[in-house]
This record gives structure tokens, C-alpha cells and sequence, in this order.
């Protein structure tokens, strides 16, 4: 057959899938002979890369690639024969031998294909067929994407709840003559499977408690009808060992300005009302219960309270102003938008400091100023006085654990790092600093470097922030520029919490586990099964013999019993 006729035939299968990467295909040059083809022993065409000196390499076996591609992935299974990696990342294409013998195992999740060169996939694309994966839900094919579209492409798709493991398999050949465009593929996906990782450990962690506290706080979050007002000038505050010596400046800078709009973190609360200084808003995130100790005693009816959506739901009792926010949790982007649309914040950087910059962000202040913020632990203090942790010690010391054992506890949980080369920090101070801290700290200064806002650090014990900008960053910062202010109110209700939570009952209950995996859903079941992703980590962290039909049938039948208790709760049935 000729190449027109494998190339339209390709395209066809592929447009049905990723017409942008179909239309780049139908624009590319097909003559400029990157590739060569050899017939093997077992009859099928192989594709040699044509190198700049014009030597060819075969890129699968000239004897029998199809035995070749079968032996490849065998390696995915352990000694019974089961899947240990079902979700595959093949580093070049080729005549796609690996990947279609993936497809065709019945184990892939989901097969990912990295190359380059647009102009050599469209001469691939003559060459042969490749309908029989192209056109195929668990297909992916990326041509010279971005290291951002990588891990968009992998966040996007790999869900570890449902694939299990994950596998990289570089087609030698193919990564040999490209080497620096393939490390770099290789380097993404290292990250982005890191940063997955971490993902699925919070989730496996937190995952139930989440789900748990959301469905809890619509009741309340029902009654929410106030919108926040825009400010100029924010001070966050941190409960970090510097809050002791910058409570002065505060309190000074609030004399000074009339328009300053304290933002603490809910850890900081009562290291500031001992003080005498009441913040204007206060900043709680954390799903945990230990988050009561940051409320109890301390008399904040009165100040408003931005909640996550997930936060533990008494918490929203301690205040007559509570503001439920969207922290990004499935669950609380779902019910956005079929229920009430709930702000966005930030929380990505994964501490209550950093929504706090995010809250201010979206007040839009115009000066920051950060107290309190050390993400270190100088001269091995962990928290300001006055906060949660003294009390909470306090009452577990004991005649062989006193206050001291408690604390060198807390401070030694976690390996200390090096200090970096590049940090500006005195050699003499004594920081510790561990892996979490440090990657706060970055969160935090990549938060600080995208914003528009003038955001600067009070001087104090911790590591001082870099944000690759000027210390005063005054050439971001315009007084005299006019500015959109956007309200930060939640938008109306389409229907009642308990007729939300029915309807959401329903669709979980309804939720076909035969046609998993998620291809095989319609866009509004994977919709639900999104928000089942958290639960599902977390049930299969404590089952983890759980095929993937069973773990959502144990998770459907966990979140329909919780959602029948909050209705029972809310309908006043016994």
C-alpha cells in the first residue's frame, strides 16, 4: 500500500482523540527521509533513525520485534503473572511494537508514548498502521511537548488509586540519538511522578477525613451570605519563633496605618491575642482535629474565619463570621460547580502561610508584609509563645517525659538539611531545617515571585525568603495603577445542601464499577469517580489486596453510608 494511504488512515483514527496533534501531523514534511525502513526475519517493516552523519539504527529487532515487544512487557508483571506497573510511559515511538503489546495485555491503565521531531512522526505515520492503539481511550501520543506539558499529561491521567504503579521504557535506540530532549522527558517525569507520589500519600492520609468533613460543612456553609472586603495593605501572620520579637513592629505598623489588614494563621491566633493584638481575619486549613487547640480559649467570635471547605466542621462554630473557601480538593470543586460556587484559594503550597498569602492575593492587597514566617526551626525554637503547642505539651509531661522531652520530640521527628549555597543566610545563626520546611519555603517564594503585589518579609530569626527580584520589588508595584478588585463571596445555591448531598448519593450509588476503568465512563460519572479519588487512596493504603472493582465498591459503599448519616443529621431523624 502507499504512504498516502497509511498516513490518511492514521490521521483518521487520530483525529478522533487529539485533533491538535493530527492537524500539526497533516502540516509536517514527510520527504525528508529521518528514517529509513528494513524488513525483518519475521516479515514486519522496521523504522532506522537516520543520524546526522546518515547512518541508519534500527530501532526494534531485525529478527523478530513483535517477540521482542511481548518480552519487554512481560517485564511488567511479577512472578504470578499479575501487574505491578499498569500505567506505561514508552520513551520514543517507533513502529509501536511496546506500546500495542501493552494495550493488548489487558493489564494497561493507560499507555503514554514521549517523542520528537514532528517532521519523523509524520514519515512514521506513512510507514505503517498505528490505528489499533491511536484511536484507543488508554492511548496517549506526545510530539515534542513542553517539560509543563508532560506533567500536565501525567497529573491529568495517572490516578495511583486505580493504575497501581507506574513505568518508564525508553526505546534504546530512539532516546540514544536524541539524548538531551529525552533527559530532560526523563527528568519531567522523575518530578512529576514525585510530585504525584506525594500527592497520593496526603490522600492516602487524609482522603477519608476529607470526604468526612466536607459533606458535614454544606449545612453551614448553606448559611454563608457575606462577601469579604478588598483590601490594600495586609500583614500575614506565621507562628514561627520570630513572632515573639515582630509582635512590637506589628503592633507599630497597625498604629501607623489605619488601612492595615491583619491575616493570621489559624497556629498564630493565640500567640496574638496573649499580645493584645487582634487579627482582622484568620486562616484554617488543615482537616485534622488538632486545629480545635489553635481556637479553644481564645474568645474569636468576632473575627472572621476563612475555612477550607474540608476543615474540621465545629471549627466554623468558634466564629459568627465563618468564609468557606474551595481549597482544590475534587469534592470541593465538584460541589462548586453543581452546587454553590465556593471562592478558590490557593493552598497548593500545602501550609496555612501560604493560603494566607493566597487570601491576601485575593483581597487584593498591594503591600504584604509576612511575620512570623521562618520555615526553620533558629536555634531550635518550633513555635512562637503562646501557640497550641505549649499548652498541648504541657499536659502530656510526665515525671520521665517533662516539657523539654516533648519539644527535642517535635524538633527531632525529621532529618535536619544542609544549608543551600545559594541561601543568604548568616553561617552563625543556628536554623534548622528540614525537607518539609524547605520545600514550604519554596512553594512560598514561587508564590511570592508571580505575584503582583509588593510582598516583604519583617526581619527575624528564619531563613530570608529569594524570590529572583529586587529586595523593594517597587517595579512591581504602581499605587497609581487602577485595579480590579474581585469579590470574595460564595455565588447562589442551585439547591439545598440535603438535596445536593441526595443527588450526589444517587449518582455514587449508580456509579457502574463494570465499566471501569474510567474510559469506559460517560463525562458525568467521571466526574463522581474524581471526587472518589481521595477516598480511594486512603481504603486502599489500609486494603491494599484490593482489585481496582473492589476498592470502588468498598469506597461507593463507605461514602453512601456517611452521606445517609449527615442527611439523618440534617433531617432530625432518629
Amino acid at each position: 500500500m502507499d504512504r498516502k494511504y497509511f498516513f490518511e488512515r492514521n490521521l483518521l483514527a487520530l483525529s478522533r482523540r487529539n485533533p491538535v496533534l493530527c492537524s500539526r501531523l497533516s502540516a509536517a514534511e514527510t520527504t525528508l527521509e529521518c528514517y529509513k525502513f528494513l524488513d525483518s526475519l519475521s516479515g514486519e517493516l522496521i523504522p532506522a533513525f537516520v543520524d546526522r552523519a546518515g547512518s541508519a539504527h534500527a530501532l526494534h529487532s531485525t529478527v523478530d520485534p513483535v517477540k521482542e515487544a511481548g518480552r519487554l512487557v512481560a517485564t511488567l508483571k511479577d512472578k504470578n503473572g499479575l501487574s505491578t506497573e499498569s500505567f506505561v510511559i514508552f520513551l520514543g515511538l517507533g513502529a509501536g511494537f511496546a506500546p500495542l503489546a501493552a494495550l493488548n495485555s489487558g493489564d494497561a491503565a493507560h499507555v503514554l508514548v514521549i517523542d520528537y521531531d514532528i517532521n519523523g512522526i509524520a514519515e512514521l505515520f506513512c510507514s505503517r498502521e498505528y490505528i489499533a492503539f491511536l484511536g484507543d481511550p488508554r492511548f496517549t501520543l506526545l510530539v515534542d511537548p513542553s517539560a509543563d506539558l508532560i506533567e500536565s499529561a501525567i497529573l491529568e491521567i495517572y490516578k495511583p488509586a486505580l493504575c497501581g504503579g507506574i513505568r518508564v521504557l525508553p526505546l534504546r535506540a530512539r532516546t540514544e540519538q536524541d539524548k538531551q530532549k529525552f533527559g530532560i522527558a526523563g527528568d519531567t517525569i522523575q518530578r512529576t511522578i514525585e510530585k504525584v507520589s506525594q500527592d497520593y500519600s496526603v490522600q492516602a492520609h487524609f482522603g477519608m477525613r476529607w470526604f468526612s468533613n466536607i459533606i458535614r460543612n454544606l449545612e453551614s456553609a448553606q448559611q454563608q451570605n457575606r462577601s469579604a472586603r478588598p483590601v490594600r495593605e495586609a500583614a500575614i501572620c506565621a507562628a514561627g519563633p520570630s513572632l515573639d520579637e515582630q509582635i512590637p513592629l506589628l503592633l507599630e505598623q497597625r498604629e501607623r496605618s489605619r488601612e492595615l489588614f491583619v491575616i493570621a494563621a489559624d497556629t498564630a491566633l493565640p500567640a496574638l491575642l496573649h499580645r493584645g493584638l487582634k487579627p482582622d481575619a484568620i486562616v484554617s486549613i488543615d482537616c485534622q482535629h488538632i486545629s480545635y487547640y489553635h481556637f479553644m480559649g481564645t474568645g474569636c467570635a468576632d473575627i472572621p474565619l476563612f475555612l477550607d471547605i474540608a476543615s474540621p466542621p465545629m471549627l466554623s462554630g468558634f466564629s459568627a463570621c465563618p468564609f468557606f473557601f474551595s481549597g482544590g480538593h475534587p469534592l470541593a470543586v465538584y460541589l462548586s460547580q453543581q452546587w454553590r460556587p465556593l471562592p478558590l484559594l490557593d493552598t497548593s503550597g500545602g501550609n496555612v502561610t501560604y493560603a494566607c498569602l493566597s487570601l491576601a492575593e485575593s483581597l487584593s492587597a498591594q503591600r504584604i508584609t509576612v511575620y512570623g514566617a521562618d520555615f526553620s526551626y533558629p536555634a531550635g525554637k518550633v513555635y512562637a509563645r503562646g501557640t497550641y503547642i505549649y499548652p498541648f505539651f504541657a499536659q502530656k509531661q510526665k515525671r520521665l517525659a517533662p516539657l523539654e522531652a516533648h519539644f527535642s520530640s517535635f524538633l527531632y521527628r525529621s532529618p535536619f538539611l544542609s544549608p543551600e549555597a545559594d541561601t543568604n543566610v548568616d553561617e552563625t545563626a543556628l536554623r534548622y531545617e528540614t525537607t518539609a520546611l524547605r520545600l514550604y519555603r519554596k512553594h512560598f517564594e514561587r508564590k511570592m515571585a508571580g505575584m503582583e503585589a509588593l510582598v516583604r518579609s519583617a526581619p527575624g530569626l528564619g531563613i530570608p525568603f529569594s524570590n529572583g527580584r529586587e529586595s523593594e520589588q517597587v517595579h512591581h508595584f504602581h499605587p497609581s495603577t487602577k485595579r480590579i478588585f474581585s469579590l470574595f463571596a460564595p455565588g447562589k445555591a442551585r439547591m439545598s445542601a440535603d438535596q445536593f448531598l441526595e443527588q450526589y448519593r444517587q449518582d455514587i450509588a449508580a456509579l457502574p464499577v463494570r465499566a471501569l476503568p474510567a474510559h469506559n465512563l460517560d463525562a458525568a460519572e467521571k466526574r463522581i469517580l474524581t471526587t472518589l479519588l481521595p477516598q480511594a487512596a486512603a481504603i486502599k493504603h489500609r486494603r491494599p489486596e484490593l482489585t481496582t472493582p473492589e476498592l470502588i465498591e468498598a469506597v461507593k459503599s463507605y461514602c453512601v453510608n456517611e452521606i445517609d448519616k449527615v442527611l439523618r443529621e440534617m433531617r432530625n431523624e432518629e
